[in-house]
């Protein structure tokens, strides 16, 4: 390590949000070049390499063949997909000097389709899969977390190619089997969950998730069956519709001072002329109606109206994926203006819908069924309106899932409560379908000589992410605890002490553990104290640590376990035997 290119920091850096980008500075295996911008340092680049390894030898393993494209690619391919369009400002755009334009690859779904159009023909050159380890580009809009979520990543991106969804159908539990192999290699604890493609498209779509404290997706589970969902895939089981037939009629009241929902259920409670017979009125008995802006890629902006129950709230990333490719923004003061019939805080579904001559859209939420009765806006200021019955009342334009979801919410699937938890998105597979072939024309002859549109699969690893999150769920109060798989070394032998006789032993064991074929980190420095290069050992995170010190005198060395913190004390003249047994299992 004396001349190791490694500078390790005490103190945390000021931008680290979560540990994964706290530990990977302070050991020295990342540094910061700009936001979103990270340069691998040694340690970092032959971790990065391991977890590569791992991935591409399970692709390999599975019949997957490798290629490689480039990062620079010309937009006629992208345009020819409307995804130039589509990405908007995420894409990284740049021109030649003859004005030609150019992006950097985001992902490559249109090259692959370009690549297997050009050089097959025939159903008999299918199936196929092909992958490749590429650096991809997105200008994110706050990057943060470190690698975690940067504007320049590292993705494994693969492509099957198939007559029919039949075909598909095997492709896509190939690569499923396979990704479920690699993340065991690289000592991950991960979850499948049920997902939407968004901007890939297709039908069915599975995330695998590794589930840690600090994880930017919410997912849901079912421990009854099993059942698991990030929350834009979620869907809520609407309520049995009701017979409103004998529902008292919808009656507007002055409801002064009452623009929020908390304001509106004190005022129902405390009036005799408003309260509930039976109990009090809840949050969940008002319908909140959000109104925000879609702005689609093409810069065109459409207001949207959203009805749910006023006990939840909007979940944004659900919206998002809801409304995909458009992007969301907050209805402003300007935009109230320019829709004098929205009274902002007492908005009611009296001027909303398609149809309405504000013509804004209005989308319900599932359990705003045929039949629900709710206190809302009456659409005039400081006036409500309650016994407002869905499908008797007012009716929305469609239904969407954009409301939050809450721990013990009813499971989809089999209906008991559900439990909410956090997890890093490691890898993303889905059947695309024909959308990329039809845009590209990419046809095979079938058996019987007809033309016939080849069917896809898109399958994604972050493999630079893959690091951070194997870091996320592998570090203690001391730093980094890789998994041997993926350590930047299988031994670091710490010289702990000054005299010459402890460098010696210790080189003499390195070489010995060198010839036996194992990757050895050797702290070799004089300067830094034992404590130092104690504290750095445990930082640093390699599985096994090995010190010559003290002991010495008596012939022993210390081998310790770094994720249990088990020492055993060894002969230095088995040492090496030892060692080379504890690293091989």
């Amino acid at each position: 390590m004396s001349s190791l290119f490694l500078r390790t920091l005490r103190e945390d850096p000021a931008d680290a949000e979560v540990p994964s980008h706290r530990l990977l500075v302070r050991a020295g295996y990342v540094r910061r070049v700009a936001p979103g911008i990270f340069s691998w340092l040694p340690l970092g680049y032959r971790v990065l390499r391991r977890v590569e390894a791992i991935v591409r030898d399970n692709m390999d393993t599975a019949g997957f063949q490798e290629v490689h494209f480039p990062a620079l690619l010309p937009r006629e391919y992208y345009e020819q997909t409307g995804r130039w369009r589509e990405y908007g400002d995420t894409l990284f755009r740049l021109q030649d000097r003859r004005g030609s334009d150019y992006l950097l690859g985001p992902t490559h779904e249109e090259m692959f389709t370009t690549l297997v159009k050009g050089e097959y023909s025939s159903y008999r050159d299918l199936p196929l899969s092909l992958y490749q380890i590429q650096t991809k580009y997105r200008d994110e809009a706050r990057p943060r977390a470190g690698i975690l979520r940067g504007r320049e990543f590292v993705m494994k991106d693969s492509y099957s190619f198939d007559l029919d969804d039949e075909g598909l159908a095997i492709s896509y539990d190939a690569h499923r089997r396979a990704y479920q192999s690699t993340f065991a290699n690289l000592g991950l604890n991960y979850v499948i969950v049920s997902a939407q493609a968004g901007a890939m498209g297709g039908s069915k779509s599975e995330e695998f998730l590794a589930p840690c404290e600090h994880g930017e997706d919410t997912f849901v589970r079912c421990a009854a069956c099993g059942f698991a969902a990030n929350v834009e895939a979620f869907t809520t089981a609407p309520p049995e519709p009701v017979d409103f037939a004998d529902l008292p009629p919808a009656v507007v009241a002055d409801t002064p001072d009452s623009p929020t929902i908390d304001t509106l259920v004190t005022l129902f409670n405390e009036r005799a002329d408003l309260a509930h017979p039976e109990r009090a009125w809840t949050a969940a008995d008002t319908l909140k109606n959000v109104v925000v802006m879609l702005v689609a890629p093409d810069g065109t902006q459409t207001p949207l109206a959203i009805g749910l129950p006023g006990d939840r709230e909007v979940d944004l990333k659900r919206l998002a994926a809801a409304v995909h490719p458009a992007e969301v923004r907050t209805f402003e003061e300007a935009d109230f203006a320019a829709h004098p019939a929205l009274v902002k805080g007492y908005i009611g579904p009296g001027v909303l819908g398609a149809a309405k001559p504000t013509g804004v859209r209005y989308l319900l939420d599932p359990r705003v069924a045929p039949g629900t009765s709710w206190i809302t806006g009456a659409d005039e200021p400081g006036r409500h309106v309650h016994h407002l019955v869905a499908g008797r009342d007012f009716t929305g334009d469609g239904v969407l899932e954009a409301a939050e979801v809450r721990p013990g919410d009813p499971c989809p699937s089999c209906g008991a409560p559900v439990s909410l938890d956090r997890g890093i998105e490691i890898g993303h597979i889905f059947q695309l379908g024909r959308k990329y072939a039809e845009a590209l024309d990419l046809k095979v002859l079938d058996e019987s000589g007809r033309q016939v549109t080849v069917t896809m699969g898109s399958y994604g690893i972050g493999v630079s992410r893959a690091v951070a999150a194997i870091v996320e769920q592998h570090y203690d109060s001391h730093g980094i605890v890789w998994p041997r798989s993926v350590a930047p070394a299988d031994v670091h032998v710490v010289a702990a002490g000054k005299s010459d006789d402890i460098f010696e032993a210790s080189e003499v064991l390195v070489a010995g553990l060198l010839e036996a074929g194992l990757d050895v980190m050797f702290d070799d420095r004089r300067g830094p104290s034992v404590g130092v290069k104690f504290n750095d050992a445990e930082l640093l995170g390699v599985p096994t640590i090995v010190v010559v010190g003290k002991r010495l005198a008596d012939g022993v060395v210390e081998i310790k376990d770094r994720a249990s913190g088990e020492r055993v004390d060894v002969e230095l003249v088995n040492a090496v035997h030892q060692i080379v047994a504890t690293v091989r299992g």
